[in-house]
């Protein structure tokens, strides 16, 4: 067989190749020097507010609160049937638009944060707390599979102010020992059945962190009933737990 001859390679000349090293530079530098200058004009118009902003923010605000005094109104005329159950309650909304009070009774259940999560015991207080801030968190009954997996994932002790992981049950003994619980089972079992250590095991730990729904929410302050998003599922929070944790 004829040996082939070797090809000869194409010749690309040096100044071709630093103007296209050039070119490539300037684009880079011209992307950042974009992507840099919509930054700031996006971050401009978040601190730079015209009047009829703040006049619609407020107004936003006060229609907050009447709605939340209607709704606590609403709720004392009604009969309530409290539950045996724990609660989960979980901040879905919740900005610009708040009532300061509202944003108090958020902050008083350790809600500080959308997508945050705690456990309730269904008391009279409670749930008045509760229908103030509905347009803003939904809640339910967890079950027992939930409430652990939730716990084992998510749960984190509040130390001195500080978040520290469950990972260890003598960090659990040492701070809940004194009520007979020692490891995470025993404070599944507290929250589960409501036990009569359920408030301490509930500020032992911190507010849970839940990832956001990945098919999202409707955004919709309506309650759940009504094909919004906010206020009671009841059992069917188990659902939405499903896709948060």
């Amino acid at each position: 067989m004829a040996e082939e001859e070797p090809k000869t390679l194409n010749y690309i000349p040096e100044v071709i190749l630093k103007k296209r090293k050039n070119s490539e530079a300037w684009a880079l530098r011209k992307k950042e020097q974009l992507q840099k200058k919509d930054f700031q004009l996006r971050k401009s118009k978040d601190f730079i507010k015209n009047p009829e902003d703040f006049i619609l923010e407020y107004r936003n605000r006060e229609v907050d609160l009447i709605r939340m005094k209607r709704r606590v109104k609403r709720r004392r005329g009604e009969k309530s049937i409290l539950s045996n159950k724990p609660i989960l309650v979980i901040r879905i909304q919740g900005k610009q638009d708040m009532h300061p009070t509202s944003r108090k009774h958020l902050f008083s259940l350790g809600l500080r944060r959308i997508f945050s999560a705690v456990f309730v015991k269904p008391t009279e207080g409670v749930m008045a707390k509760l229908a103030r801030v509905e347009p803003y968190v939904t809640y339910g009954y967890p079950n027992l599979k939930n409430i652990k997996e939730l716990i084992y994932k998510k749960g984190h002790a509040k130390i001195e102010r500080r978040k520290v992981p469950l990972t260890d049950n003598n960090l659990i003994e040492q701070e809940l020992g004194k009520f007979g619980i020692v490891c995470i089972e025993d404070m599944v079992h507290q929250i589960e059945n409501v036990g009569p250590h359920f408030n301490e095991v509930v500020r032992f730990m911190w507010p849970l962190e839940l990832n956001k729904p990945a098919d999202g929410l409707k955004g919709l302050k309506n309650r759940f009933k009504d094909g919004g998003d906010s206020g009671d599922r009841e059992d069917l929070i188990n659902e939405l737990i499903n896709k948060m944790n």
